[in-house]
C-alpha cells in the first residue's frame, strides 16, 4: 500500500463572511500550488490576501515537515466553516425604537496539500 502524504494549514477566526471565503477556494481548487499563487495574486477579492497567505503556510508546513517536492503539490482540499458570532454582535436601529441585530461573521479556513504522482 502507498502512503499518502497530506500537508494541511488552517486559519482560525478570519473577520470575513463564508460565503466570500468560498468563492475565492473554489477558484483554486484541485489546482497546482504555483497556479493558484497566480491566481490569488490576480483576483480582486478581499480574501485573496488571505488565503494567499495560508497557502504559503501550507507549502511550508509540506516542505519543513514532511519534505515534499515544491513543484509536485497540488491542493487537494480546501475548505471553510463558520466560526463564532458571540462576540461581534451589533445593533442597527429599526423603526419605532427597535433595533435589529447585525451578525459579523468570521472563518475559519482549511488547505490540504498533496503531491502529484
Amino acid at each position: 500500500t502507498v502512503e499518502i502524504k497530506e500537508a494541511k494549514a488552517c486559519l482560525k477566526q478570519l473577520r470575513i463572511s463564508p460565503r466570500k471565503v468560498k468563492i475565492v477556494l473554489d477558484l483554486i481548487r484541485n489546482k497546482d500550488v504555483a497556479q493558484a499563487a497566480a491566481i490569488l495574486k490576480n483576483t480582486n477579492k478581499i480574501a485573496c490576501e488571505s488565503i494567499e497567505k495560508l497557502l504559503k503556510s501550507a507549502v511550508a508546513n509540506a516542505e519543513h515537515n514532511y519534505e515534499m517536492d515544491r513543484d509536485k503539490l497540488y491542493i487537494a482540499e480546501c475548505y471553510v466553516t463558520p466560526g463564532i458570532m458571540k462576540n461581534m454582535k451589533r445593533v442597527m436601529p429599526r423603526a419605532r425604537g427597535s433595533a435589529f441585530r447585525i451578525l459579523k461573521r468570521t472563518s475559519h479556513v482549511t488547505i490540504k496539500l498533496r503531491e502529484r504522482v
